[in-house]
């Protein structure tokens, strides 16, 4: 496959964020993770000695795999009545070739909150693994780069066919690529949740020629929320401001909190780009057709408000259960050298 620019796997996500909580669970191979197999059927406990439910690979659901490109499963866990937690799943695609992925598509089962998916330029687990350690994104010791994300039962992400010159436009995936799938779990059921969740990525035929598309993503480090309650939550806020090339085309925008989180916006110069007020469907923003959107005055601005209704803290971290985050996400083409871009706070890493 020819690509307009090379492609080179983005690093760089700024190390020592806060983590998961440290209950680890027993690695399980699937048929799809790339790793190797095992029964994954023992019981295995936390560091406070609860036990683990055990967990099985999964054979499969709704999703059949796609004719050229590669299909994940993640290996199944119970989750108790009232449980809220977050999985990673490790994996390596099983491509032996660089592909271009035009269309993401996933599945998750009931129970599933969310899922993120990341890609890492090496194993963080071995690839089969089903985690709650270190899990997510500043979890992952500074490599893991945020490519595909769905908070609804069955999503999808396509990518434009034309780039304004008639190129298709298409996200690279190296051959045996690493990475991890993050799965925020909240069973509201009064009935143990069996769940996984699946994902397909469709790549162009090896012979197209494509323009590389590649994520632009802010991560703030300054979230304080101060404690509050339920009848009287405290307000607060975060923002920062991030150069944009004017060259970059975005064809989507989007936000991402946790349940603090009351609104979000991005912003290009004093015009609004993405509004949201939901913080489980916060939705997103697309440019399908030329010219799509760029920042016309070179910065992006993305602010987080939130309520705090608990008696504690609450900071920066990946616990969709007791910490907060503030990220705005876009994708954009051309990705110079495949590369995308980070910003801490207000800061461009690369």
């Amino acid at each position: 496959m020819r690509t307009t620019i090379a492609f080179t796997l983005v690093t760089g996500l700024l190390a020592g964020f806060a983590a998961c909580s440290a209950n680890v669970a027993a690695p399980a191979g699937t048929p799809d993770s790339g790793g190797p197999a095992g029964d994954g059927n023992a019981p295995t406990t936390d560091d406070a000695g609860v036990i683990i439910p055990p967990m099985t690979p999964d054979a499969g659901g709704p999703l059949a795999p796609p004719e050229h490109g590669f299909q994940i499963v993640s290996s199944s866990v119970d989750i108790d009545p009232g449980a809220e937690v977050t999985y990673c799943f490790y994996f390596r695609t099983k491509n032996t070739s660089e592909l271009a992925i035009q269309k993401w598509v996933s599945h998750m089962t009931s129970g599933s909150h969310h899922m993120i998916v990341y890609l890492t330029p090496t194993d963080l687990q071995t690839p089969g693994t089903l985690s709650t350690q270190d899990c997510g994104f500043g979890g992952a010791s500074g490599t893991a780069v945020w490519t595909y994300s769905a908070q609804s039962a069955d999503a999808q992400a396509v990518l434009p066919p034309d780039d304004g010159a008639g190129t298709p436009v298409g996200q690279i995936i190296k051959a045996n690529q690493s990475g991890f799938i993050q799965m925020h779990y909240l069973n509201a059921s009064d009935n143990v949740l069996h769940a996984h969740v699946e994902l397909n990525a469709y790549a162009y035929p090896d012979a197209v020629r494509v323009t590389p598309a590649a994520p632009f993503v802010t991560y703030n480090t300054k979230i304080n929320l101060m404690p509050g309650s339920a009848v009287a939550p405290k307000p607060g806020m975060v923002n920062g401001n991030c150069t944009v090339s004017p060259d970059a085309k975005f064809y989507v925008m989007s936000t991402h909190t946790h349940k603090q989180g009351v609104h979000t916006f991005v912003k290009d110069g004093s015009a609004t780009v993405f509004d949201s007020t939901s913080w489980e469907h916060p939705g997103e923003q697309t440019w399908s057709t030329p010219p799509f959107f760029s920042f016309a005055s070179g910065k992006l601005t993305y602010q987080c408000e939130y309520m705090n209704p608990t008696n504690r803290s609450i900071l920066t971290g990946d616990s969709a259960a007791t910490d907060e985050m503030c990220m705005a996400i876009g994708y954009f083409f051309p990705a110079v050298g495949g590369k995308g871009h980070l910003c801490i706070d207000s800061n461009i890493l690369y």
